[in-house]
């Protein structure tokens, strides 16, 4: 068996295409993104990008419907997107095994909040499968698959972001596809009306019972015997935080199968030993039930529910031992995250930093750094698609309340596809007082690059018919609709303005590539500033560029870093500022 470095999702990516695996879709999210992108190596699986989470999870179950097994992945958020047919799934129950990676990330390192998606599994009322490295995400998926043919439910895959990118020695093998079945129609299953979907619920009561007790003997669950004085129950990435953390003579009840909990599996293991420790990230998920099972146990009120575990902070908090630290005598430099030197979003933002009375909704991706300084440009961020349809509650309330303001909402041309299309529709059927905008950089790009329905390209590379954002948006009644490079700042001006003042109801889409699309002759230069020209205004400092700075009381560009868009040079006052 040939033994390979990967990364858990790498890993999964490999299990699925060893179990059998023939449809996967997905919409990318970090910490989950790199699975789907490790999957067109495997020709013999058909994968791809879909425009959200919601509409991946629906294509895999369909898969799983016509029989064959699937998989869907997405990031903790993106979860909630998908939850409608998720829910329904777990009561209509599989054919082809159905796997829900859900990739959580506590600490918020790439996400809007922490949320511990593991009470998914028990409010859907389906199987929850949990790895703790390579290796297991890897044989975790193919078990993962037979349990959910086994039970007829979809299986919730939960890793969290150390998992998903820690990499480690896996063993891999070879490919098994089961025997497809033929389709059948089913409506009693497939068709969840209500009189269908009460007798399902009695069916998903039976499997969970019978998954309950299949739990305490299965193969993802295993008991570590190592000393009596402390055992410890644990899942996922806090399993290697508390082996580190524990002292040797530590016993472990190591879970894989979270849900439903091995209760008498828990039981068994707490009586033989005389202090019972439950080691979890985030919520007291496992603590709580195995506390309201009668089992004392202790766990969160020494842990905490914030952010990611370590060794370290284990032993400090469970024994007391402080980390032993070197004071260096300086202070690191803080570093936020900032637009690229040559992003095309920076114009538009710095353009709409300049309006007065005006509120801007932002959304998630790469244009929320626009809410940084020196720009300050954006009033909210909440979710995908919110930048649509979170500036139309603002606008009706200050519309309701007498504040005149206007109000822009923006997204970008993958968050468009996503979930901003009904966004725009919300804006003209009920008539908003909103301007919608489209940053369109021809790419997902905050996730890491990867093709969406405007780019031309598929999951594989292959050329894509490319939906185009303006006929869209004039087919949901924008008559209006402006399309402008928001690197010419005179002319972003002008758009904004032309879209205020026009009689139509308008639109306006900001369109130039991101810079670091590989694919496209960027035709970049160097922009430079002439020293006795240069009156030292910091005027060119407020376009928040990370390849301008002062020196000497004077502004410089760092060439290695310019890309040559002119943002600085067209706010010069004094022409100081030339492109090579």
């Amino acid at each position: 068996m040939e033994k390979v470095l990967l990364s858990g999702n790498e890993a999964i990516a490999r299990g699925a295409y060893e179990a059998g695996v023939l449809v996967c879709s997905a919409y990318p999210g970090t910490p989950s993104t790199e699975i789907l992108e490790a999957m067109p190596q495997y020709s013999e699986v058909y994968c791809e990008w879909a425009p959200n989470e919601k509409v991946a999870a629906e294509v895999a179950y369909g898969a799983s419907i016509a029989g064959v097994r699937s998989l869907c992945a997405m990031k903790h958020v993106g979860v909630n997107v998908a939850a409608d047919p998720i829910f329904t799934a777990a009561y209509n129950g599989v054919k082809g095994g159905f796997i829900v990676v859900s990739a959580d990330d506590p600490s918020m390192h790439s996400s809007q909040n922490e949320q511990d998606n593991r009470h998914y599994a028990r409010a859907a009322k389906m199987a929850m499968v949990e790895p703790s490295n390579s290796q297991e995400c890897l044989d975790f998926v193919k078990e993962a698959f037979e349990i959910s043919e086994k039970f007829d439910m979809p299986v919730l895959f939960r890793i969290t972001t150390r998992v998903a990118h820690s990499k480690s020695i896996v063993t891999m093998g070879e490919r098994a596809v089961p025997e497809i079945q033929p389709y059948e129609k089913n409506a009693k299953k497939n068709i969840s009306t209500p009189a269908n979907a009460v007798q399902n619920h009695a069916k998903v009561e039976k499997n969970l019972a019978e998954l309950k007790a299949y739990g305490n003997t299965c193969k993802l669950n295993k008991v570590e015997m190592a000393g009596t004085k402390i055992g410890v129950v644990t899942a996922s990435i806090a399993y290697e935080y508390a082996k580190d953390a524990f002292p040797e003579d530590t016993s472990f009840l190591k879970l894989g199968l979270t849900n439903p909990l091995p209760m008498e599996l828990i039981r068994d293991f707490a009586s033989k030993v005389e202090k019972l420790y439950v080691i979890e990230e985030l919520d007291g998920f496992m603590e709580e039930q195995i506390k309201a099972a009668g089992i004392e146990c202790e766990g969160k009120d020494k842990i905490g529910y914030l952010y990611e575990l370590n060794p370290q902070l284990i032993k400090e908090r469970i024994f007391g031992e402080k980390p032993e630290a070197v004071d260096l005598g300086v202070e690191a430099v803080s570093r936020p995250p900032a637009l690229c030197p040559g992003c095309p979003h920076r114009g538009f933002f710095y353009t709409m930093a300049k309006k007065k009375n005006v509120v801007l909704t932002g959304d998630i991706g790469c244009y929320t750094l626009g809410s940084a300084p020196p720009l300050n440009a954006l009033d909210s961020c909440v979710c995908m698609g919110g930048g649509f349809s979170v500036g139309m509650g603002i606008a009706k309330a200050l519309e309701l309340t007498g504040q005149e303001k206007k109000i822009f909402g923006v997204v970008g041309d993958s968050t468009f596809f996503h979930s901003g299309i009904t966004g725009a529709v919300e804006i003209f059927y009920n008539n908003g007082n909103i301007i919608p905008i489209v940053l369109d950089n021809s790419i997902t790009g905050m996730t890491g690059h990867q093709d969406n329905p405007g780019t031309g390209y598929n999951l594989q590379g292959e050329v894509a018919e490319a939906v185009k954002i303006e006929e869209v948006l004039k087919a949901c009644g924008f008559e209006n609709v402006i399309i402008v490079d928001p690197q010419d700042l005179d002319a972003m001006k002008k758009a904004v303005e032309d879209a205020e003042n026009s009689e139509q109801r308008s639109a306006i889409i900001a369109r130039r590539p991101c810079v670091l699309i590989k694919r496209i002759n960027h035709n970049f230069g160097k922009c430079e500033v002439d020293k006795d020209k240069c009156i030292g205004c910091k005027m060119c400092i407020g376009v928040g560029c990370p390849a301008i700075m002062m020196k000497d009381g004077q502004s410089e560009i760092d060439t290695a870093q310019c890309t040559g868009c002119t943002v600085c040079a067209q706010v010069c006052p004094v022409d100081a500022i030339s492109r090579k």
